[in-house]
């Protein structure tokens, strides 16, 4: 999930959270009797006559018009499903210049690189790694794939010591966020022949 997303959530929880925020004093002043008797009468049902009387007058119109509403929040509720798995991936980055100009990286050569110098590692079987965030704030994630038996500190030495460090280096990125996601392999069974 990028910076955008997860401001997009806040936003969202915050306007939801305040709508029934609303509604639930609103019920809770009604339920007390602070409004008026011919506005909300404390004790009559919030499906009362008049509410009644309304959905029968309009009903066909009406009931197409919830229905569209439904739609319009279900469509909402999909976006926001989609949006969640959206990743923006950072192709390429301008690296800080000198009198002499600017430096311009493309990522994909770097986590290339970092993904090769990964699967050197013999307990490693394979490994991507794929740069997200922003130039400003730019984030690697990587995705390992070990031997059933690897030792687990030996790789995680390897990609804290020696891969990641790399990266760093290169895109001059020292505090660069880094997550690896590892994935074990199964041991291969030995297959056994009957005679």
């Amino acid at each position: 999930m990028d910076d955008t997303t997860a401001r997009g959530n806040r936003l969202g929880l915050f306007l939801v959270g305040l709508t029934l925020l609303v509604l639930a004093a609103l019920a809770t002043a009604r339920g007390a009797g602070v409004f008026p008797r011919d506005v909300a009468p404390a004790g009559t049902p919030l499906v009362d006559a008049p509410v009644r009387e309304a959905f029968a007058r309009y009903a066909p119109r009406l009931w197409w018009v919830v229905a569209a509403g439904g739609i319009v929040l279900a469509l909402f509720g999909l976006r926001w499903l989609l949006v969640q798995a959206r990743r923006r991936s950072l192709d390429g980055m301008r690296l800080e210049g000198g009198p002499a100009g600017v430096t311009e990286v493309d990522t994909g050569g770097v986590t290339d690189a970092a993904s090769a110098e990964a699967c050197a590692h013999p307990a490693i079987t394979g490994a991507t790694a794929t740069m997200t965030g922003t130039e400003r704030h730019p984030r690697v994630r990587m995705r390992v794939t070990l031997a059933g038996d690897a030792p687990m500190s030996a790789v995680r030495e390897h990609l804290g010591e020696v891969v990641l460090p790399h990266m760093r280096q290169a895109l001059e990125s020292p505090d660069m966020p880094a997550v690896a996601r590892v994935n074990v392999e199964d041991a291969p069974r030995s297959r056994r022949t009957l005679a």
